[in-house]
């Protein structure tokens, strides 16, 4: 069961996206309303999702490239009601690998994840093959 944490400052898209993803058989270990917080509960539970909100990421863009250089494997959703060009462009310059529309939708919200991690997988995979099957290098 992979395992996820929530950062966003509103209690209630917190507590929806925590039901979502429980329902959807994942294990929220922890939730936190600051990018510091948060960092807090990805120390301690090391999570293979990170869900955080828009608003998180613009006031502690130092914060969210600090957990993508120490946790270069867990997969970071930026979570918004609206997204433009430009907020992609400078999330993927940040590492964010995926994109959650805010109100959510249970099924959406899934198939975003779960699309995500078999991206990643197949990519894993290719470098391996790529690499003779040895492991890729960290990025």
């Amino acid at each position: 069961m992979l395992k996820a944490v929530i950062i966003d400052g509103s209690a209630v898209a917190r507590g929806l996206l925590n039901t979502v993803l429980v329902d959807g058989g994942y294990d929220v270990v922890g939730q936190a309303h600051t990018c510091a917080a948060g960092t807090a509960l990805l120390i301690k539970f090391n999570p293979q999702i990170v869900c955080i909100n828009r608003d998180q990421v613009e006031q502690d863009v130092a914060g969210v490239e600090a957990m993508r250089k120490q946790w270069p494997k867990a997969l970071i959703f930026m979570m918004s009601s609206e997204f433009d060009a430009a907020t992609v462009q400078r999330a993927h310059a940040m590492g964010v690998n995926g994109f959650i529309v805010k109100p959510f939708n249970g099924g959406t919200v899934l198939k975003t994840i779960r699309n995500t991690v078999l991206a990643m997988v197949k990519r894993q995979q290719k470098a391996q093959a790529e690499n003779g099957g040895e492991p890729a290098a960290e990025e």
